[in-house]
């Protein structure tokens, strides 16, 4: 499904790499960036992200701006901890998250002034 680290369609998403926090098993993983796809349509972002193994209750996501980080609990079977930086401001209140089959899902809405309008020309 999002085997792929590529980027598809429009988007200028990349993940930022995060330190790790201890130990050498989890400095290997946050070498290698979780699978992800981002499309993008004129009212949001949506973030499809492969985290086999690891529960919604194990996931932590936080918006700050335009800024998307995602990590899991200690205790979660994939330990990963990325930030994606969008081009656009996120409006937290009308975005959405969820987990599918290993997959978090992440719709996230564009700021009203970010959003696409047409002008008519006089």
């Amino acid at each position: 499904m999002f085997f792929a680290p590529a980027l598809s369609n429009r988007a200028v998403a990349a993940p930022m790499q995060q330190p790790a926090q201890t130990g050498f098993d989890r400095f290997m993983r946050s070498l290698v960036p979780a699978f992800y796809d981002v499309q993008e349509d004129d009212a949001s972002w949506t973030l499809s992200i492969d985290v086999p193994g690891v529960t919604r209750e194990q996931l932590h996501v936080d918006v700050i701006g335009n800024t998307v980080t995602i990590e899991t609990a200690e205790d979660a079977a994939r330990q990963m901890s990325a930030a994606y930086e969008l081009p656009n401001d996120i409006d937290v209140d009308k975005s959405e998250a969820r987990l599918e089959n290993g997959v978090l899902i992440l719709k996230l809405a564009k700021v009203e002034s970010a959003q696409a309008r047409r002008i008519t020309i006089s």
